[in-house]
């Protein structure tokens, strides 16, 4: 399943910005900040009036995924729209029936599901999937009290077996930001991001390890649009916000419990994975943290994406360590 590549060049520079958002004062460059070394294989930087199907296809389910969230996700242009060069995922409190789970885990027939709440998803899936590289999304996320926006990869193929054995890479989540927060440094409330990998044996043994990390000036992620980044390369994944390494995993941490994975040190991570971004409402996540709950005053909210970019290894594509030194 892995993708031809598209949008072949070098990286755009801060001088050539597409006209999106200008960057921010402080800690956004505004611009990649990958090194001479990674190619641009891939991009979206969102200039359009309309999603490119040939890069994405929404998701459209009310399952909740797996976390008790509360939306359904729709294609409506009410829910996923792109304008003034970004890509807006935008959460809506209206009621709304559809089907229950997308394609590849629905049931026959795949029953109606009727929510409180509407919000965006879209994905590569089945269309673009990569194994190793530079993954980079410019975005600015949704504050309040139940909002969990998030730009995720899963495993093309699902070859070592369902979730968790062929992993997940969390380049981006953030929950209640802006929210009460006892555990945060400075006064602005939650502030901080989370990068995560998820792997391990089937539910309940499944594992995982995770960063939450705060801007270096202790803002709300929210002020402003910031670059985050995963860097994956075999054995070796790194994390990155405006271009600073704040969590690195070694695949010492790592492992799959499937006996397809036996005896492979890399697995699950050494299989082709496709790109995802979305817009939760609620969820056991934020509604067990911070403030607790939903909070009405959350919605409507949206989440905002500049672009997303992939870049590989020219001088080492086998395994994209030579480019993360």
């Amino acid at each position: 399943m892995v993708s031809g590549c598209g949008g072949n060049g070098s990286a755009p520079s801060a001088a050539s910005a597409n006209g999106s958002p200008p960057p921010a004062s402080g800690t956004d460059q505004g611009a990649s900040a990958a090194s001479a070394e990674w190619q641009l294989v891939w991009q979206d930087e969102f200039d359009g009036t309309a999603l490119d199907p040939s890069k994405w296809t929404p998701e459209a389910s009310c399952w909740g995924g797996g976390n008790n969230e509360r939306q359904c996700y729709t294609d409506r242009i009410e829910n996923i729209a792109v304008e003034n060069g970004l890509l807006v995922l935008k959460a809506r409190k209206e009621t709304f029936t559809g089907p229950d789970r997308p394609p590849e885990i629905a049931a026959n027939p795949n029953l109606q599901v009727t929510r409180e709440y509407t919000s965006g998803k879209v994905r590569t899936r089945g269309l673009h999937a990569w194994k190793y590289g530079r993954f980079e999304v410019r975005a600015k996320v949704p504050a309040g009290q139940g909002m969990w926006p998030a730009v995720w990869m899963m495993p093309a193929g699902d070859e070592y077996g369902s979730w968790p054995l062929s992993g997940e890479i969390d380049i981006l989540e953030a929950v209640n930001i802006g929210a009460d927060c006892t555990e945060c440094e400075g006064q602005v409330g939650e502030n901080r991001h989370v990068s995560a990998l998820h792997f391990g044996n089937s539910p309940p043994d499944n594992r995982y390890i995770d960063q939450k990390s705060a801007l270096p000036d202790l803002s709300l992620p929210s002020d402003n649009f910031h670059v985050y980044a995963v860097e994956w390369g075999e054995g070796l994944i790194r994390f990155l916000i405006n271009d600073r390494v704040h969590f690195t995993v070694p695949r010492e941490q790592w492992f799959s419990g499937s006996p397809l994975a036996a005896g492979n040190a890399n697995a699950p991570f050494d299989k082709p994975f496709y790109i995802m971004a979305n817009l939760a409402v609620g969820g056991r996540w934020p509604e067990e943290t911070n403030e607790k709950g939903l909070a009405q005053s959350s919605l409507p909210n949206q989440f905002e994406i500049d672009w997303i970019r992939v870049y590989q290894c020219t001088e080492d594509p086998d395994t994209g360590r030579a480019c993360m030194q």
